[in-house]
């Protein structure tokens, strides 16, 4: 099946980025950058050299052209920075062009070749929706050739992540996620329009803790497997932020595993789009608006580390 990525080069995502290729299932056909959680060139740059450590130089890459409404703090977004730096991607230089590639053409493209082929693109995307709607609003019969989307986004029945000591305390509410604050109104279009939506907001990824078991697994499989010791020097730079989680990796292992979580609520979302509960994902209505699957849960947590380091004991 073909599958795009967005998201916005924090270091969890390119750890998903290995597990989407050790996937057989799935075939990655582009890579899209938001400039949000990331410094935009560093973080294209980042996408690059992984790509060519994957064995894959020439997998598509694109820059989105989509803007957030709440820029992320500069202490989160320079982790993409960091990550260009860990010894495994020493040896591979970045091959992106100035300026870089259109990240809303490449999705268009892939879009329009999905609808030719009668093959729906799944779309797995752990950054705001900007990228994706303002590709839509533009021309809205490529709708047609998505399948099935998962998101990592939102906080339904536990507290947000906007922390007051990196985020102004005045917008700095407790409810919201910032892949939904980032752009509030892109999500609640999203989450309006387009249907079959698989949610992962913070309730599960919460459970999703980058744990010193993980990271003793890791190191022990890296000396025999570089998707594992990529992954342990890339966790290695947040290991010690008890903060951190497997945001990103939560929704991307369900593409591949979605017996390890427990069964979804299923209901219609709406985002808080202005004051100061802006950008709070919340049950909505049911008038008007589809219904998405919103994962809450592992039914098998162990079985969600077991599957990660299983899928990472692998080299290029």
């Amino acid at each position: 099946m073909p599958l795009v990525f967005i998201h916005d080069a924090a270091i969890d995502d390119f750890v998903a980025t290995l597990l989407i290729e050790a996937m057989p299932q799935f075939d990655l056909k582009g890579v899209i950058i938001a400039n949000a959680d990331c410094v935009p060139q560093p973080g294209i740059e980042v996408a690059s050299r992984v790509n060519q450590f994957m064995g894959k130089p020439d997998l598509p890459l694109g820059l989105s052209k989509a803007r957030g409404w709440n820029p992320f703090p500069w202490p989160y977004r320079d982790d993409c920075i960091r990550l260009g730096a860990i010894p495994i991607l020493a040896p591979f230089q970045p091959n992106v062009p100035t300026p870089p590639p259109s990240g809303d053409d490449l999705l268009a493209e892939m879009l329009a070749a999905a609808i030719e082929t009668g093959t729906p693109l799944t779309i797995l995307l752990t950054t705001g929706f900007t990228p994706l709607t303002e590709v839509l609003s533009a021309r809205p019969e490529l709708a047609q050739g998505i399948g099935q989307i998962a998101w990592m986004g939102g906080a339904l029945e536990v507290k947000g992540n906007l922390d007051p000591a990196t985020t102004d305390p005045a917008v700095a509410n407790p409810h919201a996620e910032w892949n939904v604050f980032w752009d509030p109104f892109a999500a609640d279009e999203a989450l309006a329009s387009l249907s079959e939506i698989a949610v992962f907001p913070l309730d599960i990824t919460d459970t999703a803790a980058v744990t010193p078991a993980l990271m003793a697994t890791l190191q022990a499989q890296g000396a025999e497997h570089s998707f594992s010791q990529f992954a342990y020097e890339a966790y290695g730079l947040v290991s010690d932020e008890p903060f951190y989680d497997m945001w990103n990796v939560t929704s991307t292992v369900w593409l591949d595993a979605p017996e390890l979580y427990s069964a979804p609520r299923r209901t219609p979302l709406q985002v808080v789009q202005w004051g100061f509960e802006q950008g709070w994902l919340q049950s909505a209505p049911t008038s008007g608006r589809p219904a998405h699957n919103v994962y809450l849960s592992f039914a098998d947590q162990p079985g969600f580390y077991d599957y990660v380091t299983t899928r990472l004991a692998r080299s290029a």
